[in-house]
């Protein structure tokens, strides 16, 4: 047969999209007979791929951990000035962090987590130069809903009071709340960001500079809260002072000539294609917000208790635990999110599960040992928090049930990332849904209130709903293909920013640790 490409036999030309699949099948088999002969250096290679692996996803997570860590630490420096001004200025302020703050916070964090897929896979696949436009779309985005947001802002006060909170606290949490309302929009701006540098591994220019503006922020209140003695007011100031520090620092790196390819300047480009852009942002908004808002259920579970302060006063002892120990989770969960989302979209299908499998065990690990550490010292954790005999045997009742959450948070928000770094933000907005809030919390409420197990009760029936949405999520990752998904990162690249360059041939195609499982 002669000449295919010159039309004789009415064969056409090969598209670009046919020529990247079977480029990617014949990766597949050109994997598959590598695998059949790894002979006995296997376990060798496993070791040493281990290791490659281990460097590549704590160079994210490490940095990503000390970052949580640092802006968390901002709103914990801001409660602890606030302390000194009263009861109802803490437990207003409390309240904002928690409730409005935490709500705004949620949404605008999901709706930046969808540029950890598209960038991601972009970077993989060696479109730097749409990374950019990513950006500027997700800015647009949670610009937008910052905006929507900010009703809840200036009308705090009365939505306390639809929620039955006292006058004094709802009337000073809604005047807090108003002068706050420029670090939503920092937020906003923020979160993005974040993700742009995650997608190329670029993490610890945030730690730095969320280290230097956690002391900055120190300085502000001290001044302006202690000295000055401006109140809350000032308390206000100096975190928006040091959110909007924050924004600014890593625009002045962003635009600082660091990312030539992925930074060329504001685009026109960010306004199109904005509804496809806008159904990703939504599903990861509500993945997101749907576990993050869990745990407030079960706290404001525990509170319509008969007799509830002794019940919340050990359950939020144990939450306090229980999230230092989930932020080294979410650290790895920002590692494996880049990692999946960087192999699929370079084609490599076995490097991607690999980094699965290293991030799921590493944290798993960990996870363990502090699970050891609750059981052993479960007596002596309330003292920390409280002088209280009662509250502290409650919660020694409660650290059981701690340690087993701290074990499967270890895992959980591990293939969230995963999730993200695939893709697959919509299918687990459903499994959230169903197992935190068809399954779970009514579970918890029959045995709180039914059964009079209160909050052990209540908190056995989040764990129920976790540890099935675990279950489920660890089923649809062992039997996912691989290879079908990276397929479908290089059609999603292609569709949201033009072609996809294989950058290995297929008899090139390995693992980047030349590991093959």
């Amino acid at each position: 047969m002669v000449g295919l490409s010159g039309g004789y036999c009415g064969i056409k030309e090969p598209s670009e999209g046919t020529r990247l699949l079977t480029f990617v099948s014949l990766a597949a088999m050109a994997e598959e007979k590598q695998v059949l002969t790894c002979g006995p250096l296997g376990m060798g290679r496993l070791a040493g791929g281990c290791w490659q692996e281990s460097k590549k996803m704590w160079v994210i997570a490490a940095p990503s951990i000390l970052t949580a860590v640092l802006q968390f630490s901002v709103g914990f420096v801001t409660t602890a000035f606030v302390g000194h001004l009263g009861a109802a200025e803490l437990a207003a302020v409390s309240i904002v962090q928690n409730v409005i703050e935490g709500f705004a916070y949620g949404i605008l964090l999901g709706m930046g987590s969808a540029l950890e897929t598209l960038c991601g896979q972009a970077v993989g696949a060696g479109q730097l130069h749409m990374l950019g436009v990513y950006m500027q779309r997700s800015w647009v985005i949670t610009g937008a809903t910052a905006l929507i947001l900010t009703p809840t802002y200036v009308f705090t006060t009365p939505i306390l009071k639809l929620f039955r909170q006292s006058e004094d606290i709802s009337e000073i949490a809604g005047r807090f709340c108003i002068w706050v309302i420029p670090e939503l929009f920092a937020y906003a701006i923020n979160f993005p960001l974040q993700k742009f540098f995650q997608s190329q591994s670029k993490v610890w220019i945030m730690t730095v500079i969320s280290g230097v503006v956690l002391g900055i922020h120190v300085v502000l209140n001290w001044v302006l809260v202690t000295k000055l003695g401006l109140g809350l007011a000032g308390a206000a100031i100096a975190g928006n002072i040091s959110w909007w520090l924050i924004v600014v620092a890593q625009m002045f790196y962003l635009v600082a000539g660091y990312f030539p390819e992925a930074w060329t300047g504001f685009s026109l480009s960010a306004f199109r294609s904005l509804a496809a852009f806008v159904k990703l942002s939504l599903a990861s908004a509500v993945m997101l917000c749907l576990e993050l808002w869990y745990y407030t259920a079960v706290i404001i579970l525990v509170g319509c208790l008969k007799n509830p302060k002794i019940e919340v006063d050990a359950i939020s002892i144990c939450m306090n635990y229980q999230l230092w120990a989930l932020m080294i989770a979410l650290g790895f969960n920002a590692a494996v999110s880049v990692r999946v989302s960087n192999e699929l979209g370079a084609g490599n299908a076995k490097a991607a599960k690999f980094a699965v499998f290293v991030a799921v065990s590493t944290s798993a690990l960990i996870g363990v040992l502090f699970m050891v550490l609750v059981l052993i010292a479960r007596v002596h954790l309330p003292r920390l928090f409280t002088d209280i005999p009662e509250v502290a045997r409650e919660t020694a009742k409660l650290a059981y049930l701690l340690a087993a959450t701290i074990l499967l948070n270890s895992v959980q928000p591990v293939l969230s990332g995963v999730a993200i770094g695939a893709g697959w933000q919509s299918l687990v907005a459903y499994i959230n849904t169903a197992c935190y809030y068809v399954f779970g919390l009514p579970i918890g409420a029959v045995l709180g209130f039914k059964l009079k197990l209160d909050a052990l009760g209540i908190w056995s029936g989040m764990l129920a709903g976790a540890l099935l949405q675990t279950v489920i999520l660890i089923v649809i990752t062992c039997r996912t293909n691989w290879q079908k998904e990276a397929l479908q990162a290089a059609d999603r690249v292609r569709t949201w920013g033009g072609l996809v360059e294989p950058r290995q041939t297929s008899l090139e195609l390995q693992d980047t640790n030349g590991l093959h499982i």
